[in-house]
């Protein structure tokens, strides 16, 4: 049931006592962690609240990447696995602050430092997530490219480097008809 389709129920919430109103968003606030997370954020948070929040996932991030890098027995599996891992906290990072400039400084860190070492035989039990890891690295490169262009222009500036750098990784022997074909520049 979607409240735009029910105007009558609209206008009864919206005429209820602000005691009774209090308690449903209450009830309902607490059912959503995400949103819970956001209100806390938007009402009791600040800049450089934000700022914490950026540095604290920039190490975790650097943090995941070295104890990745660490293991000499590394394999492309565990790669898109950190990938993938640390790609969904910067998503719940973005759902909570709503912070497009954070969340493209932080993806593109990610995809900068991710080590990109893959298989060599095609006859590796791993070899299956060759294909994988270059088509999850070069589509989450796009959507970074594609946020990175929604930005203020002094923004763009300040991130130009970082982006140049990604879209020169993107641009690797084994990724690059893949990366071309997605429309992917190989500069900004």
């Amino acid at each position: 049931m979607l409240l735009s389709e029910h105007k009558d129920l609209k206008y009864a919430i919206t005429s209820l006592p602000a005691k009774e109103k209090d308690k449903l968003l209450l009830r309902l606030i607490a059912k959503d962690k995400i949103l819970t997370e956001h209100l806390h954020f938007k009402l009791l948070e600040d800049a450089s609240d934000l700022e914490l929040r950026r540095l604290a996932l920039s190490e975790l991030i650097a943090d995941a990447i070295a104890e990745l890098t660490a293991n000499t027995r590394f394999n492309v599996k565990d790669t898109l696995q950190v990938l993938r891992t640390l790609n969904g906290k910067i998503n719940h990072h973005y759902k909570v602050t709503k912070d497009l400039n954070s969340e493209i400084e932080l993806r593109m860190q990610l995809l900068n430092q991710i080590p990109l070492v893959l298989t060599a035989s095609i006859h590796s039990t791993l070899s299956k997530y060759n294909d994988r890891l270059v088509l999850y690295f070069l589509r989450t490169t796009l959507s970074v490219y594609k946020k990175f262009l929604k930005l203020h222009e002094d923004l763009q500036f300040d991130l130009q480097d970082n982006l140049n750098k990604l879209l020169k990784k993107a641009y690797l022997p084994r990724f690059a008809e893949t990366a071309e074909a997605l429309g992917l520049p190989e500069r900004f």
